[in-house]
């Protein structure tokens, strides 16, 4: 009997696959083409314990008790289409694993379900594409607690490992936080790429080329900016379009695609009243992005002379603080996003752990995200990052730099959705009064909507009489 199997041979299927069978495991595979399993098993290599399936029943007959099936396949309706082929052959206890970028609240409803027929069901995120997926991604499992023990083991074994030796991999919480966790994973990511395009165009409006760009990034490598998103960028622009031997990266239509992770992120945000702005205007960047031939009409309509020159040395000087700050806060955002989902769905997420597992394997580890790991293992309950001391010492210190390059971005007339939103999210919430007393007013006098005050308990409304104390106003 093999020990694990895994339904869905695209390309993350096949490479994590092999990942497991590398790690001593035996491995049952499937995929509804079956042309894809035979084709699939002239990869397998000797000492890899692979064995290819073309009917669903004798793929789950093949595994041993409880049964672990990772189900790698796009998500939505899919997922509950195989999980209907595979319930009349599973028996009680067997778990079901879905790997794919699944919307939580579907997982929280498949784990229900699951649950009623005796089946134990996981989300786990998975991050690291098709590389990371072979030599060890990050997983993010949430699911039945004491069933983890019999999944543990082979993701322990096959996840990446951090620079201390530590498993990229820890249990979640119950139900859909595995798949909530890895949503906002994306969403940080959709902001961490939205920075680094911003830095990237700033110094290509300043007037440094490709290559000088990519020395840059790869300089900021080395230091507290050290992502594997910087680092990426930083190879991409020296690679030459085979065609043309131009920069491939100028022959490159800027327009940009999205998965739709980005944009649940932004909703959760916005459904329990928690700001992400920044992961927002990422997502909102790439929409943009789209408008490829509305911009083009707009660049002959709405010129307006606005460059001035960009001194090289100064934004040598100010833009890798900028960029620093502006990824801090984006990261907050989704850390305090998780902190709210937590207590609203009794998930008992441990940011810290959950800071641990980014730090490899996925794509936007990053050198600070040890200095998040040991903010919140410090303090556990901390409700933003941006006020825990080792942040905000450093969010104040660079605090002029970020205005310094959103100044010269301005002037310049280039778009910087991702920076300016980041101090726009920081100014707001470091800010003891904010001019939402005036818009509590005005809602009150247009539709009784009540407002606080502060002399009195919060718990206390009140509404005015506006429209007859103000009509002999401004008569």
């Amino acid at each position: 009997m093999n020990q694990f199997g895994v339904y869905g041979m695209g390309v993350m299927g096949q490479s994590i696959a092999k990942n497991i069978a590398n790690h001593g495991y035996s491995v049952s595979v499937f995929d509804r083409f079956f042309d894809v399993v035979q084709k699939y098993q002239s990869t397998i290599e000797k000492g890899q314990a692979i064995q290819g399936f073309t009917q669903v029943e004798d793929f789950v007959a093949s595994l041993e008790s409880p049964r672990r099936i990772l189900l790698m396949i796009t998500a939505g309706k899919p997922v509950d289409i195989v999980i209907e082929q595979l319930l009349p052959y599973l028996k009680k206890d067997d778990i079901i694993i879905d790997g794919g970028n699944s919307y939580y609240k579907d997982t929280i409803r498949r784990e229900q379900y699951c649950k009623d027929q005796g089946i134990h069901f996981f989300g786990c995120g998975i991050s690291g594409g098709e590389y990371g997926a072979l030599v060890g991604p990050s997983m993010m499992p949430g699911g039945d607690e004491k069933m983890y023990e019999y999944i543990q083991p082979v993701f322990d074994d096959i996840c990446a490992k951090a620079k201390d030796g530590k498993p990229c991999c820890t249990y979640i919480g119950k139900d859909g936080s595995g798949h909530f966790v890895k949503m906002v994973h994306n969403g940080i990511e959709y902001s961490d790429i939205e920075l680094i395009c911003e830095a990237y165009q700033l110094l290509k409006a300043a007037g440094f080329d490709n290559k000088e760009i990519s020395t840059i990034f790869h300089h900021w490598q080395q230091g507290e900016l050290n992502c594997y998103l910087l680092g990426i960028a930083a190879k991409i622009l020296l690679v030459k379009d085979e065609a043309s031997r131009e920069d491939l990266i100028d022959c490159i239509l800027d327009t940009a695609g999205q998965k739709g992770t980005g944009k649940w992120t932004s909703q959760e945000g916005l459904d329990m009243g928690v700001p992400l702005p920044t992961i927002a205007e990422s997502v909102f960047a790439r929409c943009v992005s789209a408008l490829k031939e509305e911009r083009i009409q707009a660049s002959r309509i709405l010129k307006v002379e606005l460059p001035i020159a960009i001194d090289k040395e100064e934004l040598l000087e100010i833009l890798p603080k900028a960029l620093y700050s502006a990824k801090i806060i984006a990261y907050a955002q989704g850390f305090s996003l998780m902190h709210h989902a937590s207590k609203e769905y009794n998930w008992n997420l441990q940011l810290q752990n959950i800071a641990s597992i980014w730090r490899g394997g996925c794509i936007i580890q990053a050198r600070f995200l040890q200095d998040i790991t040991s903010a919140y293992t410090s303090a556990p309950d901390t409700v933003n990052l941006m006020v825990s001391p080792f942040f905000a010492k450093i969010l104040l210190a660079n605090d002029s730099a970020l205005r310094k390059v959103i100044n010269l971005a301005v002037n310049n007339g280039i778009a910087i959705p991702g920076l300016m939103s980041s101090l726009n999210y920081f100014d707001s919430y470091r800010q003891s009064r904010l001019p939402a007393n005036l818009l509590q007013a005005l809602r009150d006098f247009f539709g009784a909507h009540t407002y606080q005050r502060v002399d009195r308990p919060v718990d206390e409304f009140f509404h005015t009489d506006w429209e007859t104390i103000t009509k002999d106003f401004y008569q």
